[in-house]
């Protein structure tokens, strides 16, 4: 991971941009008044989504269980739809 201030990272994007996309660099961008972004590539950008997607999905089957164990579940009767 690497820290950059703004005005480097201005002069030399395209170096930079390699780096995140062709070596997998995390780069921060360092801003006046703590108003930092990073940049990364799309590839590792995508990654970071997917996982934050899964931790979502997961932690809705574990609330999910825990209702169920704690009596909170319905049954019902399923539907048989025909195939037509």
């Amino acid at each position: 991971m690497l820290a950059v201030n703004y005005s480097t990272i201005r002069g030399k994007l395209k170096d930079y941009c390699d780096k995140a996309t062709d070596h997998g660099e995390t780069i921060i961008v360092t801003r006046k008044e703590e108003k930092n972004v990073v940049l990364m590539s799309l590839e590792k950008y995508n990654e970071l989504m997917r996982a934050v997607r899964n931790a979502e999905y997961l932690g809705m089957i574990d609330r999910g269980i825990e209702q169920l164990s704690q009596g909170k579940g319905q049954q019902h009767e399923l539907i048989e739809v025909d195939d037509e």
